[in-house]
């Protein structure tokens, strides 16, 4: 039977992003993908200009309507918007058999619009981080939850370290916005350390790059992958996706979810 994976994250209209974004990874990894949709934007590869969100009832509505008929193998989350929404989502996942969830903080978009307020922070840390595999926080994101700034690999240690206290299994932060030749992730699972290397790559064609990498890591999961090799199937395909990007919009284009994704290793 084939695997399964839910996302449960914001719309974006323009394809490059959130749960478009996320379906046509799982798609690729050979991963049926299913959709809960937490928020409505009004965006393109130039800007967010409205965001709308969805009931929280309606948000958990959703996701007991699919756990019950197609449960997946692996959920991802996204842009949740508000305290309200997190907690709905939060207690939907809570009520059956844990499923290996990744957690992907989305606090702002990449034009800088803010998509979670500071309650939905609060609730997120409180709520859902002691029910995630792994948290998949880029660096601003990871100075934020931490409350420390980072320069480099031994700060990424030491917020994930601070991140972990909230509960959260394993913290795999991105260096993306980081300087340097490589843009090195790091993961911290338990008292285990492990970096993902990689090229950094002089590009404008960066949307829905957060997404892309966590929804690739739920594929793997969902298909039974272990954490560290679904990482690093993750951020091989995040790489040709960058590397081959369409060129697509007239701001920051979208990756190629065409790419190439490794056998397994």
């Amino acid at each position: 039977m084939r695997p399964v994976a839910l996302t449960i994250a914001g719309s974006d209209p323009s394809g490059g992003a959130g749960i478009q974004a996320d379906l046509k990874t799982f798609h690729q990894f050979g991963v049926y993908g299913e959709a809960v949709i937490t928020l409505l934007t009004v965006q393109n590869t130039r800007a967010v200009s409205a965001v709308e969100t969805v009931r929280p009832e309606f948000v958990a509505q959703q996701i007991s309507a699919v756990l019950a008929d197609i449960p997946p193998g692996a959920v991802k989350t996204g842009a949740l918007g508000t305290a309200a929404i997190v907690e709905a989502v939060a207690v939907a996942l809570s009520d059956g058999p844990r499923i290996p969830l990744v957690v992907d903080p989305v606090m702002v978009s990449k034009h800088g619009s803010p998509l979670m307020d500071a309650a939905a922070e609060q609730a997120l840390v409180k709520l859902l981080l002691p029910l995630a595999t792994l948290l998949t926080p880029n660096v601003p994101e990871a100075e934020a939850l931490a409350g420390m700034t980072i320069a480099g690999e031994q700060e990424m240690v030491e917020a994930a370290r601070r991140i972990q206290a909230f509960g959260v299994c394993a913290v795999l932060i991105k260096g993306g916005h980081l300087t340097g030749n490589e843009a090195i992730d790091v993961l911290v699972d338990g008292d285990r350390v492990v970096r993902f290397p990689g090229r950094r790559i002089d590009t404008n064609h960066t949307h829905g790059t957060g997404c892309t990498y966590s929804a690739a890591i739920a594929a793997g999961l969902a298909a039974g992958n272990h954490l560290y090799d679904a990482i690093a199937r993750a951020k091989g395909f995040l790489q040709a996706a960058i590397e081959g990007a369409p060129g697509l919009g007239r701001g920051l284009g979208p990756v190629n979810h065409f790419a190439p994704v490794e056998p397994r290793a």
